[in-house]
């Protein structure tokens, strides 16, 4: 005999088949096309006793006791515990509900209000009605759904056993409503932009290529929300932002997602100050949904109270590597034998294949980014990685930008925007060139529509773009941002790691 745990799931399944075939016969549909509550379970909880209601909910806990059974209900809102009576609902629906029914099933109940011996508000059934027969045992028949892989590939069953789960995703809508709350009140219109475009630009990351079989022509995915949406302030528009999907075909990591989300805004008469002053806003907003100026991320307690620390890149440069920045620009470009150098001295990984923009990156992130756990601005960058930012007046080799970090992980990316087309060409150009030189394949594209935009007039501005995924990772203290993204991209289930 086959006693596996899949055959034990089957014999189980064939019996449930067999439990709706039974409800058929008995002139009742298992699964009727309406029902109407009256209340939530949330709501009926608190209602008083003797108050009538009619409530649906899934079965997850079932306790017969001959000719009466207590079974808790749950929905989205919660659960409330329903006393179903053989006396009360009659002898066919009672023994239909007790032989028939079990965890897992959606049920409507109608009844009133009662308090039990030990204090539980709990609904008398006078009405049971049967909404949707489940055939698949719930994950805690088998101890639960705690492996994360199956948590991420079957989200629905990690919803169904961890209320937790359910939180963070609650959460993540509130921030998201906080954020278009907040942008509005900043006067900016929320506006939507192709997903497909001619040309992926906007940022330096590689792209989805797609096919359009009409126009006979390559597409590719957007890496970002940027140009559009400066295009839309060029029109006129005092300021503008989008939340939406971004694709950048990258790795997949705790901190990387192909498709992630995010929220990019531009307002017109603004610079890279007035953006984070507005991560301050926002800020005040969030520690509202999360109820504390605090919260635990990665073994750290983060605060989350504004203003926050304001750091000069030059500055923390040169004080952990003891050079000034400067050694490795060469006005807009990097100065690569500088920069080599500099790694080796300090014994950060490089090779002679390795991009300039990725050698300064990794010295970035392992000699200053790696100590920011507590939230911080990181102003001015160097222009060589920069195209789309204005530079510093005076300091060619640095642009007015900022990245803001908190538990070492970037949260926002913020400019004084360059509204010069021929700096704008010619920054866009020494991008190209990297790709071509370097073979930099992240190097941002050189878009001639955009640069033919901005020279019908373009405003000054400040723009952001804010991680959505990373930001609600932040204030739910999930280190990995497949638990927060409720379908991430996973491997097939049948394809090996490499």
């Amino acid at each position: 005999m086959n006693t596996t745990p899949n055959s034990g799931i089957q014999e189980i399944i064939a019996n449930n088949y067999g439990k709706i075939k039974a409800i058929r016969e008995k002139g009742v549909d298992p699964f009727p096309h309406r029902f109407k509550p009256t209340h939530t379970l949330a709501e009926a909880a608190k209602l008083a006793p003797e108050a009538a209601a009619v409530v649906a909910g899934r079965m997850v806990l079932m306790r017969v006791m001959g000719k009466a059974t207590f079974a808790h209900l749950k929905d989205g809102t919660g659960r409330l515990q329903i006393y179903v009576k053989k006396d009360s609902v009659g002898e066919g629906a009672y023994e239909l509900f007790r032989k028939q029914m079990h965890v897992g099933d959606f049920l409507g109940a109608e009844g009133k209000m009662f308090v039990t011996k030990t204090g539980e508000l709990t609904l008398e059934v006078s009405k049971l009605t049967v909404l949707a027969k489940s055939v698949r045992p719930l994950p805690e028949k088998f101890h639960g759904l705690t492996d994360a892989e199956a948590r991420y590939r079957d989200r629905y069953l990690d919803l169904i056993s961890n209320d937790d789960v359910r939180e963070i995703f609650v959460k993540r809508s509130r921030i998201v409503a906080a954020l278009r709350e907040t942008l509005n009140s900043e006067g900016l219109l929320e506006v939507e932009t192709p997903v497909l475009c001619g040309q992926a630009g906007g940022a330096s990351a590689r792209p989805f290529i797609t096919f359009h079989n009409a126009y006979k022509n390559e597409l590719y995915m957007r890496i970002a929300l940027e140009l559009p949406l400066k295009k839309l302030l060029i029109g006129g528009f005092q300021g503008a932002y989008e939340i939406g999907r971004v694709f950048r075909n990258e790795g997949v990591d705790t901190r990387h997602n192909p498709e992630f989300t995010m929220v990019e805004a531009y307002k017109a008469y603004s610079d890279y100050h007035g953006m984070a002053e507005l991560v301050e806003k926002l800020f005040e907003r969030f520690i509202k949904i999360v109820g504390s100026d605090t919260v635990d991320y990665n073994g750290h307690k983060i605060s989350l109270k504004p203003p926050f620390r304001r750091l000069s890149l030059p500055e923390e440069w040169k004080a952990k590597t003891g050079e000034d920045i400067h050694n490795i620009l060469d006005g807009k470009r990097f100065n690569r034998p500088n920069l080599v150098a500099l790694a080796k001295k300090i014994h950060v990984d490089c090779g002679p294949d390795t991009t300039s923009a990725k050698i300064f990156d990794r010295i970035l992130d392992e000699k200053i980014l790696c100590e920011l756990q507590q939230p911080t601005f990181v102003f001015d960058h160097p222009t060589a990685i920069t195209p789309l930012a204005k530079c510093k007046p005076g300091d060619e080799s640095l642009v007015e930008r900022f990245e803001f970090f908190a538990g070492t992980e970037e949260i926002a990316n913020a400019y004084s925007e360059l509204n010069d087309p021929e700096d704008q060409k010619s920054r866009l150009v020494e991008q190209l060139r990297q790709q071509q030189e370097e073979n930099n394949g992240e190097a941002d594209i050189l878009d001639k529509d955009f640069i033919e935009a901005m020279e019908y007039g373009m405003p000054p501005m400040g723009g952001i773009g804010i991680g959505i995924d990373r930001i609600t990772m932040l204030l739910t203290g999930k280190p990995s941002i497949r638990e927060v993204i409720l379908f991430p991209l996973l491997r097939p289930a049948d394809q090996p790691e490499a």
